[in-house]
């Protein structure tokens, strides 16, 4: 492919994300509000209410991720997110094939049916649709905008920690389940598990790839969503906070999910002073 000037954000890719938004917005109506009807609602029971309210706000986080992403123009201010969402795409592909027979497929209900074909249907196209998206990007020729705004060292290095963090939990539960339940806050499924266990995957790449980033300008969008999910996190401890069954294990989640939403808030005014600096400077410049 072609090009001259800044690299772009390609069509397919702009497409896959303005479509993601709105995907993951339903799915967080789904689970963060009508968190207690999964059986007639969803794509599978979640016997639990925490673990789909869990799930909820980590889909209702991604929803400014996806959305701002596709709107911006320049490839280098919207990649920050891609390489963990294609971990998440794959992962929760993976967990669907392996706990098929616990989706609605031949539920009664016409409802909870349908969610889990069109469940199976999104979760089997946008892995490839997405993974073409970026072969895509990568192929396509220009430069990267320099790096203007680099992170305090100290901000770097606690979103590789919570990256680091991610990761090790979310492939742990991914790949034993069965093992971390006995030791989660609330009681988990293999299924649900392995669901979470996505999500974190997806989100400890993100975290990784904004620390290689290095860059304000580049990894605002992640950090609005990382508030937000720091936030619904807390509110979904507190209001399902009588299934929490191993205190401690809950005190620990609770105390993490506050660090996300500080860590989420810093980078928000961080790389909104970074921003305005650099527009000011470039005002002054061209003054």
């Amino acid at each position: 492919m072609t090009g001259t000037g800044e690299r772009r954000v390609v069509p397919l890719m702009r497409d896959a994300l303005y479509l993601g938004s709105v995907l993951v917005f339903t799915a967080g109506v789904q689970l963060f509000v009508l968190t207690e009807h999964t059986a007639n609602d969803f794509a599978w029971t979640i016997a639990v209410p925490l673990t789909a309210a869990f799930l909820g706000a980590f889909y209702w986080c991604a929803v400014p991720l996806a959305f701002l992403s596709a709107r911006e123009s320049v490839w280098a201010n919207a990649r920050v997110a891609i390489p963990g969402v294609l971990v998440f795409l794959w992962a929760t592909l993976a967990t669907t094939v392996i706990h098929r027979a616990k989706f609605h497929f031949h539920s009664s209900g016409q409802l909870a049916k349908g969610a889990a074909w069109l469940w199976l249907i999104i979760y089997a196209a946008d892995p490839i649709l997405v993974s073409i998206g970026f072969a895509q990007q990568q192929r396509t020729r220009g430069t990267n905008p320099p790096r203007t705004a680099p992170l305090p060292g100290g901000y770097r290095a606690a979103i590789f920690v919570h990256g680091a963090i991610s990761v090790s939990v979310g492939a742990a539960v991914f790949a034993a389940p069965g093992w971390v339940a006995r030791w989660w806050p609330w009681p988990l499924t293999p299924l649900t598990g392995r669901a979470m266990g996505s999500w974190l995957l997806g989100l400890g790449v993100v975290l990784l790839t904004a620390a290689a980033e290095n860059d304000w300008v580049r990894i605002r969008i992640a950090t609005a969503s990382y508030a937000i999910l720091g936030f619904l996190e807390l509110v979904a401890v507190a209001r399902y906070r009588t299934e929490i069954v191993h205190a401690p294990a809950g005190w620990l989640f609770a105390a993490f999910e506050a660090s996300v939403l500080a860590l989420g808030v810093a980078g928000v005014v961080g790389a909104q002073r970074a921003t305005h600096a650099a527009g000011f400077a470039a005002r002054s410049h061209g003054n």
